[in-house]
């Protein structure tokens, strides 16, 4: 019995042919790219209809050989529960998505395994320390093209730009907030130690001469369920403080689900304030007082595309965002 011959795979040209257009017009429609505007819609549905018909795939892996592009996004997030990285990922997303981008999202700095195997368009980094090794890594990606957006207090641009925010200066508004309503202030932090979030707290108690309770602070695991088992401790307390800081958003809004499992109102019998300005802290029932940037996570995606559309090349700049504070529904004084 005679061997059919293997299925020949669906090519550009032979999309074109199917269609009735040019190849070029093919690889406009079916990349994505923004040149494809000028194509009608007609045009574009046939070519798609045609690439469907035939099973026609793009090929990433040679596209990626031939031009060095991959058509990704990277966005390495630390904690990818938080409300605060959720919000990013979707707004970058949907930012990219017109240009043809995927945003493939890492945690805890997995950046580094998948540079290691593939070159993403644009990389953003929210977490970047002072370790010089770390900083050279970044310096040598930079020089091998690789366009990143890193977040960072102290680093400087060297080939990529630099995001900025102002958070450890303004912290202390958030405690100082509370302090004017409240003698006892608490705080939920995921850690104690060389955490500048945490220092303005200690900070603020001792410049308004309150005292520093170790039973007002509660330390917790970095994921909305340990904040919210350590919130449950806290709360449970018989002498527990009126008003808590809080290190994150999602900390704080762990905290709001627990006053409410134990019956206390917020903010009439807890106030309470987070660090981030998260759309679900905004959105939470009490809105909830925080500080951070306004209108972050927008100008964060119209970097991202910058750099993905005419950035390449470019020595990297620092773009600053400073926090305020936010007064919302979770710590405003209730009249009695």
């Amino acid at each position: 019995m005679a061997m059919g011959r293997t299925q020949e795979r669906p090519t550009l040209r032979m999309v074109a042919k199917e269609a009735g257009v040019s190849v070029a017009t093919v690889s406009y429609v079916l990349s994505g790219r923004h040149r494809s505007h000028t194509i009608k819609d007609s045009t574009a549905d046939r070519v798609r209809e045609a690439a469907t018909r035939l099973g026609y795939r793009r090929n990433d892996a040679a596209r990626a050989i031939r031009t060095g592009k991959s058509d990704l996004v990277l966005l390495s997030l630390s904690v990818l529960a938080d409300p605060w990285s959720q919000a990013v990922a979707a707004t970058v997303s949907t930012a990219v998505g017109p240009y043809g981008k995927t945003a493939l999202i890492v945690a805890d700095g997995d950046w580094r395994t998948v540079l290691s195997n593939r070159t993403p368009d644009v990389i953003f980094i929210d977490s970047v320390s002072a370790d010089p090794e770390q900083i050279a890594e970044l310096e040598a990606f930079a020089a091998q093209g690789v366009q990143i957006v890193a977040f960072s207090e102290t680093l400087e641009p060297r080939g990529f730009d630099v995001i900025r925010s102002g958070a450890e200066p303004r912290c202390h508004l958030a405690v100082e907030h509370l302090l004017e309503h409240h003698d006892r202030v608490g705080a939920l932090t995921s850690r104690t130690s060389g955490f500048a979030r945490f220092d303005a707290y200690l900070n603020s108690l001792r410049s308004a001469g309150k005292p520093i309770r170790e039973d007002d602070i509660a330390i917790f695991e970095q994921h909305p369920e340990g904040a919210y088992r350590a919130a449950m401790a806290l709360l449970s307390k018989p002498d527990r403080p009126t008003a808590i800081y809080c290190t994150t958003d999602f900390a704080a809004i762990a905290v709001v689900r627990a006053a409410h499992r134990l019956r206390l109102d917020v903010p009439r019998d807890l106030a309470v304030v987070g660090v981030g300005n998260t759309p679900e802290g905004e959105h939470l029932d009490p809105s909830l007082s925080t500080v951070g940037p306004v209108g972050f996570n927008g100008a964060l995606a119209r970097i991202i595309v910058g750099r993905l559309t005419d950035r390449e090349g470019a020595p990297g700049e620092v773009f600053d965002f400073p926090w305020q504070l936010i007064v919302r529904d979770s710590s405003k004084v209730v009249p009695g």
